[in-house]
């Protein structure tokens, strides 16, 4: 048996539990203490992972999926340029080098820059996690471009196209977040608050009570913390008092980004008769900046505050998002000022060289 769990992290015997509002009593909420399993499927031979299939790796292959149906769907309906035969093509590179690339280039870039300029082998290191929507977001528009020019065809209408599937996988990849109970919320005593287990490695941890506990000792992840816990019932109860409620705000992100920003493009897409090219990517833009910024007061900031606004890093790289967002949207209203809005011509524009 592993050694921690023969021996309870505690830097003195326990005393004895005193009840907390985090658990149970007259008039107190009992919170729930996240207990979910980041793996789909698991196999071990005792001594290490033989296989292992993770939910936010089914995150990111699901979302190629439905990201793959939906171009499909858009282009023989179309709404899309891209040639029928192009979609496969483009739909794999754009997930392999714009969001999975660019995501994890942009979190070392943009959050963990220090260690990064050190060593730039950990672009590749991605066992060890880490990676950015800015980021993603980003890398998949650059390769939208390059592979628009490539093909000859309108790169803002490819992109207004990418830009309605892509809230679904931020959707599948928040979900992915809150089922391994990483990038939490702040504290909170709302009735539908979480206890997360990894609260505790936070270097601005404050134990809702006194506690014995070694944090220090136990596991990075919730769910090794919580093997640790259940295997020792002192720490189960520990946790459950120490731990202070918070936001579950990956949910929230989930839902504002991912499914109501999905059905606000998937029905202009679709519903107006006719959407000027760039429109849909300028609305992305802003509607997501705006989403996130706002979600962010519900979030756990990020260590460190470069500019020394008040603001978290999510929110500070939200803002020039918003500015071109603006851009787009103003450009491609004023170069089809002429068509008298959005619902004049039928079908939509498909001019290429854009």
């Amino acid at each position: 048996m592993d050694r921690r769990l023969r021996d309870p992290p505690f830097t003195q015997p326990p005393v004895a539990f005193q009840p907390s509002s985090s658990t149970s009593g007259p008039g107190t909420v009992s919170y729930y203490l996240h207990d979910l399993t980041p793996y789909l499927f698991r196999y071990s031979d005792g001594v290490r992972d033989v296989l292992v299939v993770r939910w936010y790796g089914l995150a990111y292959l699901a979302g190629f999926v439905i990201a793959l149906l939906l171009l499909k769907r858009l282009v023989a309906r179309g709404y899309c340029a891209l040639a029928p035969g192009d979609v496969l093509d483009f739909t794999t590179y754009g997930a392999l080098l714009g969001v999975m690339l660019g995501g994890r280039l942009g979190y070392m870039v943009l959050y963990n820059w220090e260690s990064f300029s050190r060593d730039l082998s950990l672009l590749f290191q991605i066992g060890r996690g880490g990676a950015s929507s800015h980021g993603g977001i980003l890398g998949l528009a650059l390769f939208t471009w390059l592979y628009a020019r490539k093909k000859g065809v309108s790169w803002l209408n490819l992109g207004d196209n990418v830009a309605t599937a892509v809230p679904l996988g931020i959707f599948l990849g928040r979900i992915a977040n809150f089922m391994d109970g990483e990038l939490f919320g702040r504290v909170s005593t709302v009735r539908w608050a979480v206890l997360f287990p990894s609260e505790i490695h936070l270097p601005s941890f404050q134990p809702a009570q006194a506690t014995r506990l070694a944090v220090e000792r136990l596991p990075a992840s919730s769910f090794d913390i919580m093997q640790v816990a259940h295997a020792v019932p002192q720490v189960m109860e520990e946790l459950q008092r120490i731990l202070n409620p918070r936001h579950p705000s990956q949910l929230y992100e989930a839902f504002l980004e991912g499914l109501l920003l999905f059905g606000i493009l998937y029905f202009v897409r679709t519903r107006a008769r006719r959407t000027p090219d760039g429109l849909l990517s300028g609305l992305f833009l802003v509607l997501y900046a705006v989403l996130r910024i706002g979600v962010e007061f519900f979030r756990e900031p990020d260590v460190g505050d470069p500019l020394h606004l008040g603001l978290s890093r999510g929110q500070l790289f939200s803002l020039p998002m918003i500015a071109v967002g603006m851009v787009l949207l103003g450009w491609s209203l004023g170069r089809h000022r002429g068509v008298a809005g959005v619902a004049q011509t039928p079908g939509p524009s498909l001019s290429t060289n854009e």
